[in-house]
Order: structure tokens, then C-alpha cells, then sequence
């Protein structure tokens, strides 16, 4: 989900609302929880996706390293999470737990499903798309399914669940056709959600500074509609019809807020969370009206540690009450 430096384009001005200040820490049994998270000390790591579990339980992964990191909401630093293998494919990038507990990660050409003690369940590898090999990005479980985006293909793949058990990862839509003659190289494919049926997805695409809409039964894809913002987003985060996406490309580093309709075809930005607090951020997770956001330092890398995840208040809690 990472941008590289060649990519990273000045930040453009903005007229919308800027949500700057520092927000007020959460609280947990009476205590303030931490604004910041360490995920490691240790130089290259570059943290790059995010998951936190209902329970508080926060999974980090490493684009430097491939190495994943677990830790509790409640605590301001991570540990090593086992991942047998991990490290092997030399990165990891989006990271997703399911209702079980198992750690879904990709990174490279490889999904990884892994128990909560760290062994290896599963490993599938992609194939290769029409522009070469597998470069995954991010990944979203549905009910019957792992879908999987692919930063070097214009490709989404996805892997069936059958059981528990994870099939094969396969091609499953070019999204090429939706905005015929953008080169196949500048897609970018990023960050990816689902509604809880899994029957629309939402993909980013840091290329084609937009959000693509995928209906799973006709695998007809279409633009989602924010009118005239530029929404190149990297991870994004789906809550009933409210769209939580960090931008690092093409727009001021930050998170981004839509409400969207309830086709998930079209939407509305009433929110912007910039500022210095950021280090260009890659993703977020959502949990109990807080967002935690990570600071991959992946413009400079192997950047300077510590590496860090970023804790702020919803916007959209408040306004909701």
C-alpha cells in the first residue's frame, strides 16, 4: 500500500476543512489510551498495514522486513508476531484478521493465512498478471472469498473459502475497462473493502487518483463518485457507508472521510485530518470511534526509527454524537 518516493507527488492546496488539532485521547477503564504506537525500534522495518481485532488486539505489518507485529490498544508498544514464514517473501503489506482469529497478509507474490499462536495454516501464491509478476498490495475476507489487489497488474485476484479453507489465488478482474486507454502500469491498485455480504467492493487506485466500485456477481466495474476531489486513495477502511482513506499522493497526507449512498456508488468528503502528526501515512484500522493510522517513513526509506502508528478520535463519532 506504499507509495514509492518517484510517486509522491507535492501536496495540492485544499479549500475543505482541515481537522488539525490533536485529538482528545480515548478512554479504556478510566485511562486515557496512547495517541502514539511503537511498532519497532529496529532500523528498515517500515511499517506498512494495520488491523486491530474487536477485542483491541492490533496487528502491523512490515514492508521492509515481512516480519508482523502484534500489540493491545491499551499498550504503546508492539512485539514480533511469529508468522512462521513471513519474512521469507520479503515484504508484507495488507494485513486482515477474520472472525476466527487467523491473520490474512500479502506482500510479494504470497497470501499467508496464519493461527493467532503464529503457525502457518496456508500459503498461496499469485500468478503472474499481463504486466509480469505479483506485487500485493492489500486484501479484504468476505464470506466466500479473499480479494486481493495487485500494485504492479491491473488486476484484482481472489482466492475462494470453502470451510475455513483457502483455494487457489487466481485473476479475477481487469479493471482496465473501466477507464479505457489509462496506461495498465499507472493503475496502482491499493487498498481494498468490501460491504459485510461481500457484494460490492471498493479499490483504490493511487494511478488514477480514484476509487473503483467491483460488483462481485457481474464483476462490472464503475468510478466511485466523490464529484470533483481527487481521491487517489492507499488503505482504506469501509463502516457501514462511511469510507475512512489515507492519502499520500496527489493530495495533503492524511485521512480522508466520505459518507457514501447506500448503493456504495456515490458519496460525499466531510472530512480531512492532515498535519505534522503524520509521516507518510499508508493505512488505518477503525475501532471503538478511534482511528490508527500508520506512518510507513517509506518515502525515505529505510527512514529514521522509531517506527510508529498515529491514534486519533473519529470526526465522524462526534459529529454523529
Amino acid at each position: 500500500m506504499s507509495v514509492p518516493a518517484r510517486l509522491v507527488a507535492p501536496a495540492l492546496a485544499t479549500a475543505t476543512l482541515l481537522i488539525c488539532a490533536a485529538a482528545m485521547p480515548a478512554q479504556s477503564a478510566g485511562r486515557p489510551l496512547p495517541d502514539r504506537y511503537v511498532v519497532s525500534r529496529a532500523e528498515g522495518v517500515l511499517p506498512e498495514g494495520i488491523d486491530v481485532r474487536p477485542d483491541g488486539t492490533m496487528y502491523v505489518s512490515s514492508d521492509g522486513t515481512g516480519a508482523l507485529y502484534r500489540g493491545r490498544v491499551t499498550a504503546p508498544r508492539l512485539r514480533p508476531f511469529r508468522a512462521d514464514g513471513a519474512t521469507a517473501r520479503g515484504s508484507s503489506r495488507g494485513i486482515h484478521t477474520d472472525r476466527s482469529g487467523r491473520v490474512f497478509s500479502v506482500g510479494g507474490g504470497r497470501l499467508t493465512v496464519h493461527a493467532p499462536d503464529g503457525r502457518l495454516l496456508d500459503a498461496e501464491d499469485a500468478p503472474d498478471g499481463p504486466l509480469g509478476a505479483a506485487d500485493l498490495n492489500d486484501l479484504v475476507v468476505t464470506p466466500d472469498a479473499v480479494y486481493v489487489t495487485d500494485w504492479a497488474n491491473p488486476v484484482v485476484l481472489r482466492a475462494p473459502l470453502h470451510g475455513g479453507k483457502v483455494g487457489p489465488l487466481e485473476p479475477w478482474a481487469d479493471v482496465r475497462g473501466a477507464f479505457p486507454g489509462f496506461p495498465a502500469q499507472y493503475w496502482l491498485l491499493n487498498g481494498i473493502v468490501a460491504d459485510p455480504a461481500g457484494r460490492t467492493l471498493l479499490v483504490a487506485s493511487n494511478g488514477t487518483e480514484a476509487v473503483w466500485r467491483i460488483d462481485t456477481a457481474t464483476r462490472e466495474v464503475s468510478r466511485l463518485d466523490l464529484g470533483d476531489t481527487s481521491f487517489g486513495a492507499d488503505g482504506m477502511v469501509l463502516h457501514d457507508r462511511t469510507l475512512y482513506a489515507v492519502l499520500n499522493y496527489g493530495a495533503l497526507h492524511g485521512v480522508y472521510i466520505a459518507r457514501l449512498d447506500a448503493q456504495l456508488r456515490g458519496g460525499t468528503v466531510v472530512h480531512r485530518v492532515t498535519g505534522d502528526r503524520f509521516d507518510l501515512p499508508t493505512t488505518l484500522a477503525r475501532h471503538d470511534c478511534r482511528l490508527y493510522v500508520v506512518n510507513s517513513q517509506n518515502d525515505e526509506p529505510p527512514g529514521t526509527p522509531p517506527y510508529t502508528v498515529t491514534a486519533l478520535d473519529d470526526p465522524e463519532c462526534r459529529a454523529n454524537g
